[in-house]
């Protein structure tokens, strides 16, 4: 077992004999290599994003199919129950205001 563990296990290839002429090929791969060096720090960040998108849409989609939605009547009674909790804040939020203007008046500019 000893002699089958010093064997080599991977063959190590020629090497390649450089090209003399560039052909057009290299020069489109040199403008890419631009764009390429400088997405090069963000690929983890796309790696991450190309996996994470599709699933955020798959979840949201999922959680969209999960709520109970209220019926016509509901919507109606709770949207009257909004437009009157916003009439009497707002009458609150009026009254307020002109009780503080009229101290104000009284107090500041007499």
């Amino acid at each position: 077992m000893a002699k089958a563990d010093k064997k080599p296990r991977i063959r190590q290839s020629a090497p390649l004999a450089p090209t003399k002429a560039k052909s057009p090929a290299v020069s489109n791969r040199r403008s890419r290599s631009v764009f390429g060096r400088w997405l090069r720090p963000l690929a983890p960040l796309l790696k991450v994003l190309r996996w994470l998108a599709p699933r955020y849409f798959v979840n949201a989609w999922r959680e969209v199919r999960q709520v109970t939605w209220p019926n016509r009547r509901e919507t109606w009674r709770l949207t009257l129950a909004v437009f009157v909790f916003a009439t009497i804040f707002g009458f609150a939020i009026f009254g307020v205001d002109k009780v503080l203007e009229r101290i104000f008046k009284e107090t500041v500019l007499k």
